[in-house]
């Protein structure tokens, strides 16, 4: 693999396999607070980053202060509702079904950018989108028409955490032209403050020095150093083909599901996997 193509690559496999690592510390770690603590660990991270970059002067666009709505509310829906969300659902659903679940992330930021914020769409796409929620609907459908199942409550939390972050991936394209790093820093830095506070204040236990470096470490390297690659493959391959690269997300989560925390492979797995991986194919068109 050429050096250009590393950081695209690179970026979906450390943010897949961050759903996986979440779902074991869920194990130690009440979800809110878990939240908290991975966007701590990317704020700090990635504030230590971009401190060094504005030291040798290699620092983006500064936010302005036209820039503080679009920036609050993507922290509001990308920082807090949408990993709290993600959470939640982990603790009630497998890691492999959540993976694939977080496909609806593109098709949610499609749909609001169509309907609120006025971006053109096309027929593939839309056609896309309905095969990505075919694929969701399978997973998320009760055994036995219980409507009231875990794994049903689980699918919807992760489908909402998805339209956090659509609504956080259209606000934040109004500022993307300002330093990413800043933004990402901001971000993971008041969200972790924000979600760490609510979970003390629904009387979390302070977990061990062990599990609080293991959920920080994470989250730097799962949200911050897979930013950083994203960002890094946006300037060398271009935003079409680092979207279609970063559509492997999900799948390499779902893998890591099956393979390190040995969630089986069932028939619904498989067709909605079938389903979403087509509608990522159309939905990531030739230009």
């Amino acid at each position: 693999m050429s050096s250009p193509l590393l950081p695209a690559f690179l970026a979906p496999l450390l943010f897949g396999l961050g759903t996986v690592a979440s779902k074991a510390l869920l194990a130690d770690i009440p979800p809110v607070l878990l939240a908290g603590l991975l966007y701590l660990g990317s704020g700090v991270g990635l504030g230590s980053v971009w401190l060094w970059r504005a030291r040798a002067g290699k620092s983006g666009s500064p936010l302005a202060a036209p820039d503080a709505p679009w920036l609050a509310g993507a922290i509001l829906c990308g920082g807090v509702a949408g990993p709290v969300l993600l959470m939640w659902g982990l603790s009630r659903t497998s890691a492999s079904t959540a993976s694939l679940l977080l496909n609806l992330e593109t098709c949610f930021t499609a749909l609001l950018a169509w309907t609120l914020f006025r971006e053109r769409g096309t027929l593939r796409l839309a056609a896309g989108v309905g095969l990505a929620f075919a694929g969701a609907s399978v997973l998320s459908w009760p055994e036995g028409g219980s409507w009231g199942d875990a794994r049903l409550e689980g699918s919807l939390l992760v489908a909402a955490a998805c339209l956090a972050w659509g609504f956080d991936n259209n606000l934040s394209q109004r500022i993307s032209g300002k330093d990413p790093v800043a933004i990402a820093a901001l971000k993971g830095l008041i969200a972790g403050v924000v979600n760490t506070a609510w979970a003390f204040g629904m009387g979390a236990a302070v977990p061990d020095a062990g599990h609080v470096g293991k959920a920080c470490a994470l989250g730097f390297v799962s949200y911050g150093l897979s930013l950083v690659c994203f960002i890094l493959s946006l300037r060398n391959v271009g935003a079409a083909r680092t979207g279609l690269y970063f559509a492997l997300a999900p799948f390499v989560g779902a893998a890591g599901g099956l393979l390190f925390l040995g969630e089986p492979v069932t028939g619904r797995l498989l067709a909605a996997a079938a389903l979403m991986a087509g509608g990522v194919w159309l939905g990531h068109e030739r230009r």
